[in-house]
């Protein structure tokens, strides 16, 4: 796989997938602009050689063609800003129009076009429209990990169209912070899957099984493992499909010889509101008419203890619902105490979306080795599954 510093851009027009799939509010403002930050050195890097930019990516999940709150004119004045350069803007990613503008590009200039899931031609990865992408670039440069999970047109089909295909800075460190968890990790290698559901980290937790110390688990797939173990959970959120799939995890665990921690106290509610009342009772006994939002204070000190003796540290999903302040104290314990352990030399990899966002909210993004930018994909390359955008590449 080629990488950027292997590659001059001089008077080359890049087509370069990205993942500014951010979020906006109400007036159509950018509220976080991670994703975008994390693609700028690379736009850099090639603005520098003298290249210049055809840039693609998709925002939301359009339904039915066109939207305005999913269109990326939007995103125009802060890409502006950050880059220091006019952004020429196309509103279509395909066609004459957005043809003529990407073959007058000088170097240096800058090309935004359209949102690429505006046609359902995008996610259904089809060759032709891939082919009608392609034309707007001499080279192509993928640096959209969050998406290389995705066998679309933009991240995948369209690398079929050129000779020269290239990494991206930030596709390049998530697939190198993802290998250093998977196959160079320090033990004690410490996972900690927090989230709603089992069925969404059975291949994550089976696949790291045989290269961790210890699991913590955390989130709403604690009651599922509660349930198994034969617990009253009472309304809390449970898989009852998976209840022999969570015991076979704990006997796999056993036979392994890794530590895979429950939670033993939770905070308990009668609703899912912020505001409705809410104790803290023994993970074993919990009451029949509540049900389980955040992990309790004993099993903060116990997952803090595991961590803080971790040399290794995978972070992914939160602990309880932490979107709501009252059910946001485990998720914001773990968050510290893994920077605390990073403090004291520990590696430490969070994996994206809830547990990034976490981590971000709580202004600790710097504080940790690496955050992923991608949820679905980081998952996926843990599991052990090849992912289309980045075997493209190889191609």
């Amino acid at each position: 796989m080629i990488t950027l510093h292997e590659y001059n851009f001089a008077n080359q027009r890049a087509l370069i997938r990205v993942d500014f799939n951010v979020p906006l509010n109400a007036s159509l403002e950018i509220t976080d602009s991670t994703r975008i930050d994390a693609a700028l050195p690379t736009l850099r890097k090639i603005l520098n050689d003298g290249g210049s930019l055809v840039i693609m990516s998709h925002l939301g999940r359009p339904k039915n063609g066109p939207e305005d709150k999913f269109s990326l004119k939007h995103l125009v004045p802060y890409l502006s800003k950050a880059l220091q350069k006019e952004i020429l803007f196309s509103d279509d990613c395909i066609g004459h129009d957005a043809q003529e503008l990407s073959e007058g590009l000088r170097p240096g200039q800058v090309m935004l076009l359209e949102n690429v899931r505006f046609y359902k031609e995008e996610t259904k990865g089809d060759i032709d429209f891939a082919q009608q992408l392609a034309i707007h670039g001499d080279v192509y440069v993928n640096d959209a990990f969050g998406t290389a999970h995705r066998a679309h047109a933009s991240t995948t089909q369209v690398a079929s169209f050129f000779e020269t295909k290239v990494a991206g800075f930030l596709m390049q460190a998530e697939l190198e912070n993802a290998q250093k968890v998977l196959y160079k990790a320090t033990q004690p290698f410490v996972a900690i899957m927090g989230g709603a559901k089992i069925s969404d980290k059975i291949q994550v937790i089976e696949n790291l099984l045989p290269k961790v110390s210890s699991i913590l688990i955390g989130g709403a797939m604690t009651y599922t493992f509660l349930k198994a173990t034969g617990c009253e959970v009472g309304k809390s959120l449970v898989e009852e499909d998976k209840l022999e799939l969570a015991l076979s995890l704990i006997q796999k665990a056993q036979e392994l010889g890794v530590k895979l921690l429950i939670p033993i106290d939770s905070v308990v509610a009668e609703s899912f509101h912020n505001d409705a009342a809410h104790k803290v009772v023994a993970s074993t006994e919990i009451p029949k008419d509540t049900m389980g939002l955040d992990i309790g204070p004993k099993t903060v000190k116990l997952f803090r203890d595991v961590i803080l003796e971790a040399h290794t540290i995978l972070w992914n999903g939160p602990m309880g619902v932490f979107e709501m302040p009252n059910f946001a104290n485990g998720t914001q314990e773990i968050g510290r105490a893994i920077v605390e352990a990073t403090q004291k030399g520990a590696y430490s990899l969070i994996g994206g979306g809830d547990s990034a966002a976490a981590i971000n909210q709580m202004g600790m993004a710097k504080s940790v080795s690496y955050l992923s930018t991608g949820g679905g994909a980081l998952l996926e390359y843990i599991e052990g599954k090849a992912l289309p955008g980045v075997l493209a590449l190889r191609s």
